[in-house]
Formats: structure tokens, C-alpha cells, sequence
């Protein structure tokens, strides 16, 4: 199949029943309830597709593989805490983009366990799945269906209302727009039920090729997964750490993630148009998005890679630790675990309870550490600054899209 962009195509309409969904209505106007059918939007097999997007965006997106590669060598050899790091800011962004806010503080507490706050508890979840998909695209080589099952499982299980389909291809009808509870007026009405493991299983064949540009690769892919929409819910964060998981399959990444979904938020209008542009036949102006959000991103985070590897020095020249003392095993300890509670302190000091929380003690004095439970008993600390450094790299990144 052969996508011309200077002919933008239509994908077919089927109409679909929609009285299965009436069970699940729980308002709505009555014109919504009496509804009887819609027409969804089935993407084309994608598997075998050649496209070649304009040469000027092109440009553009070797330029930004190029940038996404250097900040990666940069954060060599500090790996483990920056891809943590890194992680947690794309996942962030990414959650915020589906209108998920919560603050570094509520984060950092969700970090270590506290699930009072949905929206932390959330954004922690996004962590995790998109480590789980990254990694296993790492580890096999390859995308597989289980890889995205498992991602899903990551981000859903903890969710009291879709818990029961984590993990699992929808088995029902979803929209993207309109009304919770109805499609009309909807934006997108993906394909039925029925056709999506046939969808995702060429989708896989599709991020599997070698004979792709990287980044058409990654947009075409993060496009046709959000017109599928395989999940009852959690798509957009899922879709997104599949454009990670692509540049980590294709070499371009090997130890971080560059959070290219905080350039996405600051152009959240223009990403939900370029999207419905490729629904038209014209995937140009979603990889044009995406090369300028992931040199964005990319450019920003080196900056905040040679601020977080200068940490560990800086805090050792100011506090002059005695070697083998719990100040000098503590200090990479919040280098590689930011968020920790008072037992995994204790753990990684190879200290006693007394020894660590007088390490404790002077670490929080000299403003490197934070307490953030403000109790007693199972109280966390936080490394302030790498909390800090998490803000404000998802600021710049949004404003270098905005300049």
C-alpha cells in the first residue's frame, strides 16, 4: 500500500449497532440513547505500507534523530538513574497531555507507595508501563502483541474503574471525543471489536521493519495504535511510550528516553489535528510534529543530564564525607533512588538506624534531601533537586516548542 500525501485517502466507514452499548449509557440526551447506529472508521493494513513523507520534513526528522542520539551518549554510564529519570518525565508529560495532573510532591509520594492521590498513583503507573515496554522491545529485539498486553497490564491494574480490562484487547465499542457516554459528535470512532487483534497484529509487522525511516516509523505506528485504539482506555499514554520503545529498537536510544511527550504537550491542539491528518491519508505533518517535539526534548535534556551527573560531586565536595560512612553510600543511593522510604534508607546505608538517620540528618540540612509525609512514622525522603530538575527540564522542553 502506497500513501500519497498530496492525495489524501478516506478510510472506509462501517456502520455498527450501537445497541450493545445502551447497558453501558448512564446519561446523556435522549437523541444519544435512541441512537441506533454509527459509522466507525477502520485504519488500512499498514504492514506492507511504503511512504515517504515530504523531503524537507525529513530533514527535519534526521536532524532531531541526530540531536535524540547525542543526548543519549551523554547520559552514558549514569544509565540506571537517568533513564529513571528520563522515564518519569516523558511519563509525566504524557499524563498530562490526558489532562492527568498531580504535583511533584503527590508524585514523589505515589513513587514510594502512598495511593491516596488517583492522579499520582496514575502517573506513576504510565512509569512503569512505559519501562515494561521499552525494556521488553530491548530485551526481544522485536515488538510483540504481548508486549503491549503487558504495558496495559502496568498501567491499568491499579485503576478502580478499568482494572477488570487491564491488559486486555477491548471487547466493546470506545470513541475518542464527543460524549463519555455516546459516540455522536465524536472525533474518531475507531473499528469494532472484532477486527482489532488483526489491526495490532499487522501494526506489530509494521514496527518491525528495518526498511523504515525511524521517525515515520515512530509517528505511523503512534498514529495507527491511536486509531485502533485497542484499549478501553489508557491508549494515549500506551501510544506514546511506543514511539520510545521504537527508537530504542532502532538503536537510536540505547540508555535513556528522551521525553518527547512534553513538546507534544505544549502543541496538545496541533498533535490531535496532525493525528486526525493521517486519518485523512497525510501522515506529513504528525512526523513533522514529532522530529521538532523530539529535537526539543532532546536539546533540553542535556542540559539536564550534565546538571544531574554534576549532583553526586557537588554534594560530596560540600559534605566531605568520611569513606565507607552512611553520608558517602547515601549520596548515590538518592542518586539512583530519589524517592526512598525511612527502610530503604537504612538498607542502602549499610548503617544502623541511628548512624542512617544521623545521615539522614545532615543530608536534609545541607538542602539535598526532603522529607514529604510531614508524619512520624513511614516518613519518605525526597533528593529536592532531582525532584526539582523534573519540572523544570518538562518546562523548557515546552518552551523551546513554543519559541
Amino acid at each position: 500500500m502506497t500513501l500519497d500525501n498530496s492525495k489524501p485517502g478516506v478510510w472506509p466507514a462501517h456502520t455498527i449497532d450501537t445497541r450493545p452499548w445502551r447497558q453501558q449509557v448512564r446519561g446523556g440526551t435522549r437523541a444519544d440513547r435512541m441512537l441506533s447506529s454509527v459509522d466507525t472508521m477502520t485504519p488500512p493494513m499498514i504492514s506492507d505500507l511504503d511512504y515517504m513523507p515530504p523531503i524537507a520534513t525529513m530533514i527535519v526528522s534526521e536532524s532531531a534523530l541526530l540531536a535524540v542520539a547525542q543526548a543519549d551518549t551523554d547520559a552514558e554510564g549514569h544509565s540506571a538513574a537517568m533513564s529513571r529519570f528520563m522515564m518519569r518525565t516523558e511519563s509525566v508529560a504524557s499524563s498530562k497531555i490526558e489532562r492527568i495532573t498531580a504535583t511533584a510532591v503527590d508524585y514523589a509520594k505515589a513513587l514510594a507507595g502512598n495511593r491516596s492521590n488517583s492522579s499520582a498513583t496514575s502517573m506513576v503507573a504510565a512509569s512503569t508501563a512505559l519501562h515494561d515496554l521499552v525494556t521488553g522491545v530491548a530485551d526481544r529485539g522485536r515488538f510483540a502483541l504481548e508486549g503491549f498486553l503487558a504495558a496495559h497490564r502496568a498501567l491499568m491494574k491499579d485503576d478502580t474503574h478499568e482494572a477488570a480490562y487491564a491488559g486486555r484487547l477491548r471487547d466493546m465499542q470506545n470513541w475518542i471525543g464527543g460524549s463519555d457516554y455516546s459516540p455522536r459528535d465524536a472525533l474518531h470512532v475507531p473499528p469494532p471489536p472484532e477486527r482489532v487483534t488483526a489491526l495490532m497484529k499487522d501494526l506489530v509487522a509494521y514496527l518491525n521493519r528495518d526498511d523504515v525511516p525511524v521517525m515515520v516509523q515512530a509517528a505511523i505506528g503512534h498514529a495507527q495504535f491511536e486509531s485502533i485504539h485497542a484499549f478501553t482506555d489508557g491508549n494515549g499514554r500506551i501510544g506514546r511510550a511506543l514511539v520510545s520503545a521504537v527508537l530504542r529498537r532502532r538503536g537510536v536510544t540505547r540508555n535513556a528516553v528522551v521525553p518527547l511527550a512534553s513538546g507534544l504537550l505544549a502543541k496538545r491542539d496541533e498533535y490531535f489535528a496532525a493525528l486526525g491528518d493521517y486519518r485523512q491519508g497525510n501522515p506529513a505533518p504528525l512526523i513533522d510534529l514529532f522530529a521538532r517535539s523530539a529535537r526539543a526534548a532532546a536539546v533540553c535534556s542535556r542540559e539536564s543530564i550534565a546538571r544531574i551527573k554534576a549532583l553526586p560531586d557537588e554534594w560530596a565536595a560540600e559534605l566531605r564525607p568520611r569513606a565507607g560512612s552512611a553520608v558517602a553510600a547515601l549520596i548515590p543511593a538518592f542518586y539512583d533512588h530519589p524517592v526512598m522510604a525511612a527502610a530503604e534508607i537504612e538498607q542502602r546505608s549499610g548503617a544502623s538506624e541511628q548512624q542512617t538517620y544521623r545521615a539522614i540528618a545532615q543530608l536534609a540540612e545541607a538542602g539535598f534531601i526532603q522529607e514529604i509525609t510531614g508524619r512520624k512514622r513511614d516518613r519518605v525522603w525526597v533528593a529536592a533537586e532531582l525532584l526539582a530538575e523534573l519540572d523544570d527540564l518538562d518546562r523548557r522542553i515546552q518552551a523551546e516548542m513554543t519559541n
